[in-house]
């Protein structure tokens, strides 16, 4: 797994390649922490993510520290394996805020499935 990180302005993008599990999940997450304070957003680009298990869910779902600045979070480009984990996930624990965390642009019916 490797990704690459873009800034513009406020926003950060990160686009992974590979496999998103516990292995990856340290580098990911340290990724994350070290954006500027000045970033506000955080946009994870999965496009070529095809694989997500449990520890996808940590990284997409944990609080940042109460130190960091907050910053709102979200995905996008989803391959249909992650997409299928996120919904799961989302109906096993209704409290999770999936629709913050997914873009606008995504189909309504894939969360209702």
């Amino acid at each position: 797994m490797y990704f690459a990180l873009r800034i513009d302005g406020t926003a950060a993008y990160i686009t992974v390649h590979g496999e998103i599990d516990y292995s990856t999940l340290p580098t990911l997450r340290a990724a994350a922490a070290g954006l500027p304070p000045e970033v506000t957003e955080l946009v994870w680009d999965l496009h070529d993510a095809r694989f997500m298990d449990v520890a996808g869910l940590h990284l997409l779902f944990e609080q940042p520290s109460p130190e960091g600045p907050p910053r709102k979070t979200t995905v996008t480009n989803l391959a249909p394996q992650p997409l299928r984990l996120l919904v799961l996930a989302a109906e096993a624990n209704p409290a999770l805020e999936l629709a913050q965390l997914l873009p606008d642009t995504l189909p309504p019916t894939l969360l209702d499935d």
